[in-house]
């Protein structure tokens, strides 16, 4: 637990010690006790005050408590905080450019208001009314710019990463402009700045490759089942990722007053930084050199290229090229 977590009351921590031995059974006392940071007096008494309510608290053959299947909470109580950052996360869900996700964030919204009691209905209501996330959303997405056969891909993915399920799939690999077939292993799912990613094992290049769920034309969930590679780490493979040997150490000189907004779409981890009164100067490490190209002519003169000089050279011919047009 990090200095800022919060500690939790103990009603708090008997409804979180109730979730977490639903999803993670035969934790021992050791266990519990060190998860919230508390005595094993503490987490014995709370056990005892669980079982005394009318929880079906268990202990396991192989050690470690657990809650018998099929026991359910009473009613989810919510403060003005809880339910404020849930509905927040519903209207980011409905920006998706994946329709079902944006349905299932209406349906979640929907539940949430009506278990909440009146003054707290009315003051998230009120939020609601004066909170836009994106004021061109309706717009965007009333267009026909995302596909209707994205929707539920998100969804569906998922519960192949869960279940372990092939995936064949007709993908498009923009830089070719190329439509090809692929049977995959779904491993994970990223979210980056504005789209979803698969990790996935890629039988047609015998490799663990990444593919933007926008870039999949069609898709179909087999029935045929794949073993995780036991020593797979999601988060550990897209550190490694990002350390890739095709990769190109990239410095940019940012104007001071814009780089808070460029920092957070910077498409890779930060090496660097080194910040004056005018200027921040940046280091990173990308292989994509057209991306970064792209995604830095949205800052104009306010963001220069200091190295490689491969990168300098696309900007300029990236420009010229704009400035043709005209």
């Amino acid at each position: 637990m990090s200095k800022n977590d919060r500690v939790l009351n103990r009603t708090e921590r008997l409804f979180a010690l109730v979730l977490l031995l639903q999803t993670r059974p035969n934790m021992t006392s050791r266990d519990l006790a060190e998860h919230f940071k508390v005595s094993r007096r503490t987490i014995f008494r709370d056990l005892r005050a669980l079982g005394e309510s009318g929880v079906p608290l268990t202990y396991a053959d192989g050690g470690g408590y657990e809650i018998l299947e099929g026991y359910q909470l009473p009613p989810l109580m919510l403060t003005a905080r809880e339910a404020a950052t849930l509905l927040l996360g519903t209207e980011f869900m409905k920006m998706q450019s994946d329709a079902s996700l944006a349905k299932d964030a209406d349906l979640v919204g929907m539940k949430i208001h009506h278990v909440l009691p009146r003054e707290i209905r009315e003051y998230i209501e009120g939020m609601q009314v004066n909170t836009v996330m994106d004021p061109y959303w309706l717009n965007r997405h009333s267009s026909n710019s995302a596909k209707d056969s994205e929707e539920g891909r998100w969804y569906e993915l998922s519960q192949a990463v869960a279940r372990q399920s092939r995936v064949l799939m007709k993908y498009l690999v923009a830089s070719r402009d190329e439509l090809t077939r692929r049977t995959v292993d779904p491993l994970g799912l990223v979210y980056y700045s504005d789209h979803w990613n698969l990790i996935a094992y890629d039988h047609l290049r015998e490799d663990i490759r990444n593919f933007r769920l926008d870039r999949i034309e069609t898709m179909h969930v087999l029935m045929e089942k794949f073993e995780r590679p036991a020593d797979f780490d999601l988060e550990k493979h897209l550190d490694e990722r990002g350390a890739s040997p095709q990769n190109i150490d990239i410095t940019v000189r940012f104007d001071k007053r814009i780089y808070h907004w460029a920092r957070t779409s910077i498409p890779a981890k930060i090496d660097h930084e080194e910040e004056n009164d005018v200027h921040v100067t940046v280091t990173f490490a990308f292989e994509n050199i057209e991306y970064v190209t792209n995604w830095l002519l949205r800052y104009g003169k306010q963001a220069e290229v200091l190295s490689p000089q491969s990168l300098r050279d696309a900007m300029k011919e990236k420009v010229m090229s704009i400035g043709g047009m005209y």
